[in-house]
């Protein structure tokens, strides 16, 4: 499928599950697309659904862009701009462009004139921060690759997730180096995917036949584009994102029963769960190795593989988080299950740890 025919077969599902028709969505919002000849992807993709929205746009933060979306579109209900926000993204990017385009399209995320030109990666950068985190901070190669475990043994549950094979913590260690200390099972797959989700206010999502999750609280930082201008290679923008939405949602780390964190590379996670007061600096890393990230453990993580094991084509991959927690909070997660879930935090990054977006979806209106 294209990327559009991705994005339309997941916008029309979510339009079904909320119990509308595409004629009653006036809102849009999507991301971006590397295998799309698209300027106005929004536009686009409002033609090609055939809706005429009177809110649209294309949101550009990276691997952050769905919760950001999520944000703006919960402010877009909120001012009366719109009444039902549509959220989506899609890409054939493991069938509709090759490695080679892959690494060139990717290659725009390092600075044009002093990282690009010697060579610098997505993974080379992630590989820096690893080593920086490391060795502040003491996390261990073991630790990282318990987290690679940790989301496949999800993504065996999920019976839609890109990879199905079991591995092991040796098989994460042994596996090819990409860039040290990221050997290939530490890094993100690249897949074709797609999701949505409909935004609307409290008031019309009561009179809908679906079961409605809340939105609590949200919040956003972005401190950098690029790695070289960083204001640090091992403190982030997940610790202020996450105290504006712990702080509109009137409730603490101590009160989520899952954690959807971006993992685009196995130290990320870790760096996150830390920076929102899920773990102590430091200790992070022990909670996956504890198997206290699994589901039935304290907090899981990534109940549906994640980024890593499930599925990862774009802004896709953060989008599915969203898609994760609000099955989780319905009851609709099936073996992967978390018992009595009533509260999740959501994190999504973009760049190399740039931009930040936070939100916590409740069960039950707050």
């Amino acid at each position: 499928m294209s990327g559009l025919g991705l994005n339309a077969q997941a916008a029309s599902r979510a339009i079904a599950n909320a119990g509308l028709t595409p004629d009653k969505i006036d809102g849009l919002l999507t991301a971006y697309s590397f295998t799309e000849p698209y300027f106005m992807l929004g536009s686009v993709l409002a033609e090609y659904l055939g809706i005429s929205p009177t809110y649209s746009s294309s949101i550009v933060a990276g691997g952050a862009s769905p919760t950001v979306m999520l944000h703006h579109a919960a402010q877009a209900v909120n001012s009366g701009a719109a009444k039902y926000v549509l959220v989506c993204a899609g890409e054939n990017r493991a069938t509709g462009i090759s490695r080679d385009d892959a690494v060139s399209a990717l290659a725009a995320v390092g600075h044009p004139y002093f990282e690009a030109p010697y060579g610098l990666g997505i993974p080379s950068l992630y590989a820096l921060v690893a080593k920086a985190y490391m060795a502040k901070y003491g996390t261990t190669r073991e630790q990282m690759a318990a987290v690679a475990v940790n989301t496949r043994n999800h993504a065996l549950l999920h019976p839609n997730a890109h990879m199905k094979k079991p591995i092991t913590a040796d098989d994460v260690l042994g596996s090819k180096v990409i860039s040290d200390p990221l050997h290939m099972l530490d890094c993100c797959l690249i897949s074709d995917a797609g999701g949505a989700f409909i935004v609307t206010t409290p008031e019309l999502a009561e009179e809908l036949p679906c079961e409605p999750v809340w939105l609590a609280g949200i919040g956003e930082a972005h401190t950098h584009e690029h790695l070289t201008s960083a204001p640090s290679l091992t403190e982030f923008g997940a610790a202020q994102s996450g105290q504006l939405a712990y702080s509109m949602a009137g409730l603490g780390p101590q009160d989520m029963n899952l954690a959807m964190l971006y993992d685009c590379f196995t130290i990320v996670p870790i760096i996150e769960m830390e920076e929102l007061g899920l773990a102590p600096r430091g200790e992070g890393g022990a909670m996956f190795a504890s198997g206290d990230a699994a589901v039935g453990g304290r907090l899981p993580v990534n109940t549906h593989g994640g980024m890593l094991s499930h599925a990862h084509a774009g802004a896709v991959g953060g989008l599915m988080a969203i898609i994760e927690a609000v099955r989780q909070l319905r009851g609709n997660a099936d073996k992967r299950q978390v018992t009595g879930a009533e509260a999740a935090i959501v994190h999504g990054e973009g760049g190399v740890l740039s931009s930040h977006c936070t939100a916590i979806l409740t069960k039950q209106k707050r």
